[in-house]
């Protein structure tokens, strides 16, 4: 394996870490997975890029996220909850049910946290997947099994003039708590599950919502007010 200087400088900074299996990961799939090795006993470890578990569940916050899909559902076969307080349950009590799960099959140990997986490379000569994250370290395994999810990665629209908006803008992926929407007028850009989850949210606040989807020829969605007739 040829290694270029970049790779060389980082190979060499710390001591590569071996395991068989590396899960990128600690939503859903991540920990599944995690656990199915487990039980099989196949050496394994988990790259997590925050500082705790969750994947999606962990980042979005923003009031009114939840499931679509019935809570007994949307749990593992293997860990059912039978007390879920919602047939579609809220983010907060998810991320609770993952946190449990978590702990109770001991998947901390095999975590490493603030570990945000940079590069991947497999080498035909070893047999090896080569990964490095973002501090340099590097790890070495047989099976790279990816748990990364996209619905937590902000998709910011080109809107022209946005940069001269005066008031608080923030994608819902990373929803800003500090910021008080009574009495506001609120636009929502977008009409998928995070947009009318919000904009149902909204129903009985002190806010005035309107709803934008860029991509139909009818702009105006919903609004929803409560500070104007």
């Amino acid at each position: 394996m040829t290694v270029a200087p970049e790779q060389a400088a980082e190979s060499s900074a710390q001591q590569p870490v071996h395991t068989r299996a590396l899960i990128i990961g600690t939503g859903f799939s991540g920990l599944g997975m995690g656990i199915a090795l487990q039980k099989q006993g196949v050496e394994f470890l988990i790259l997590e890029k925050a500082d705790e578990i969750g994947g999606t569940w962990r980042d979005n916050t923003y009031p009114g996220a939840a499931c679509d899909v019935p809570s007994h559902l949307y749990s593992f076969s293997f860990a059912p909850k039978p007390d879920w307080r919602y047939v579609f349950s809220y983010q907060p009590e998810i991320l609770t049910y993952l946190k449990g799960v978590t702990d109770r099959y001991g998947l901390r140990r095999y975590i490493k946290f603030d570990s945000h997986v940079k590069r991947a490379q497999w080498d035909d000569a070893e047999y090896r997947w080569h990964v490095f994250t973002e501090s340099g370290q590097e790890y070495v395994a047989q099976f790279l099994i990816s748990g990364a999810g996209a619905l937590h990665i902000p998709s910011l629209p080109d809107i022209p003039g946005l940069e001269d908006f005066r008031g608080p803008a923030f994608h819902t992926a990373q929803w800003d708590h500090d910021v008080d929407l009574t009495g506001k007028r609120v636009a929502v850009i977008g009409t998928g599950a995070s947009a009318y989850l919000r904009l149902w949210a909204a129903n009985g606040s002190d806010a005035d919502f309107t709803g934008f989807n860029l991509r139909a020829s009818s702009e105006a969605i919903v609004s929803m007010s409560r500070t104007q007739e």
